[in-house]
């Protein structure tokens, strides 16, 4: 049957962009350009339970306790480093501020393959496209130096929104924002839970991008039919045009 879709919704980490190298090496790297040893694999491990607990305390980027999503980043950094075994202090303080903008950087990011091609074409067959990502505000700025922004009608980001995905919230704000319903849209994503189940939870189509990692399979839930699953973005268009 031929999907009839007006609207593609996109996350954005891991389905069109993704860090050119881990979290622990970006943040070792600037560490030792101001004189700071620290391990990457050790600044990774302190990264990884910081950010876990600085999400479950302050949900979305503290977006309605009264934090600025750059305020929740630079105490992210901050703890992480500290719980490296780096003094807290002015230089912290201040490398924190220079990690943050880091990460606006096209040099922090690169495209997966397929992407700027699968969303040049699909900006050719005339579909609407939108951002749908849990992120903070400055995904427009990443979108524009990455050179994505004006595959874009609408960026919504889960800061802007309020809502997180899975919260079937952000979805509903962008078919309003689209001026679709939700069985004429599709999101695509790399994320069971937050992509494909809760598009899916508020009637949209779904497809699930898969992408073999660093001599990983790719893992693939057995609950999703295989043509919903996106071996590589490039496969999208042969999937929408059934």
């Amino acid at each position: 049957a031929m999907l009839r879709l007006c609207l593609l919704t996109w996350d954005v980490k891991d389905t069109l962009l993704r860090l050119r190298r881990p979290v622990g090496q970006s943040y070792a790297a600037e560490a030792r350009a101001r004189g700071l040893r620290v391990q990457p694999e050790e600044l990774g491990r302190a990264f990884r339970e910081v950010y876990g607990a600085q999400s479950r305390r302050f949900p979305n980027y503290g977006r309605g306790q009264g934090l600025s999503s750059r305020q929740w980043w630079l105490a992210v950094v901050r703890q992480s480093f500290v719980l490296a075994g780096v003094p807290d202090g002015a230089a912290l303080a201040e490398l924190a501020e220079q990690l943050y903008r880091d990460y606006c950087s096209p040099h922090t990011w690169e495209l997966l393959p397929g992407a700027a091609d699968t969303l040049s074409r699909c900006r050719r067959r005339g579909f609407r496209m939108g951002v749908v990502s849990n992120f903070d505000n400055r995904l427009e700025i990443i979108l524009s130096r990455c050179d994505l922004r004006h595959h874009f009608d609408f960026v919504l980001t889960s800061e802007a929104a309020g809502v997180a995905k899975p919260d079937g919230r952000i979805f509903e704000e962008a078919l309003r924002l689209a001026g679709v319903p939700p069985e004429q849209a599709a999101h695509v994503g790399d994320d069971y839970m937050r992509d494909y189940q809760a598009a899916r939870a508020v009637g949209m189509h779904s497809f699930l991008l898969c992408t073999a990692g660093q001599g990983r399979e790719p893992e693939v839930p057995p609950e999703v039919p295989p043509e919903h699953i996106l071996p590589t973005l490039s496969h999208l268009l042969a999937l929408v045009e059934k």
